[in-house]
């Protein structure tokens, strides 16, 4: 670690002490010595979205690599955490993801859309951003070569705790969607269909 990285990270620990006295509490009491080196600490796992480094490898398959040649629809599933970018507190949920590949183009490493969609949920978002931010890019990942995929989709539904435990203090989720290809007309439906 660089001495203006140690600096930056004894400056936001101070910050973080701040916070606490801010809010009411004793920042040198015996439970919270160590919460401000924990929180930077935190910080640089639950936000690595800002490190172009950390971005993941998306592998990619020549369709008919292994002698099968495949262009119907395939789903992918899994949960997603981020921050809201208006009060910096969590929001989470599912997604639900699918792509036909090209007969002449790729298909994706099995592991790439989560890896993906934790990457870009790992910095201060909003859900609709989120979901075009994850299906660009795996749209142009897919793109290389010159022969895009026939359609993507993606739908989020995440649960906001900006509304939940704040403001209106309503439990409910929010569905936010990004389509390309055909799924943006004749395989909308089908998608759709499935992921209920």
């Amino acid at each position: 670690m660089t001495k203006k990285e140690e600096l930056t990270e004894q400056n936001m620990q101070d910050l973080i002490k701040t916070e606490l006295s801010y809010i009411g509490e004793n920042p040198d009491r015996i439970g919270l010595q160590d919460t401000p080196r924990r929180v930077v600490k935190m910080w640089k796992e639950i936000f690595r979205g800002y490190d172009p480094a950390q971005h993941p490898a998306i592998k990619t398959f020549p369709n008919g690599q292994d002698g099968v040649f495949y262009n119907l629809m395939i789903l992918d599933t899994g949960n997603f955490y981020s921050h809201c970018e208006h009060h910096m507190i969590p929001f989470f949920g599912n997604y639900w993801f699918g792509y036909i590949p090209d007969l002449k183009g790729k298909f994706l490493g099995l592991s790439k859309v989560a890896r993906i969609v934790d990457y870009h949920a790992a910095k201060l978002q909003i859900q609709e951003r989120l979901v075009n931010d994850i299906v660009e890019d795996l749209w142009n990942a897919l793109s290389k070569g010159g022969v895009p995929p026939i359609g993507m989709g993606l739908v989020m539904k995440g649960e906001h705790l900006c509304k939940t435990m704040r403001g209106a203090k309503k439990r409910g989720q929010m569905t936010s969607i990004a389509l390309k290809g055909c799924f943006l007309h004749e395989s909308k439906q089908e998608f759709l269909t499935f992921i209920k």
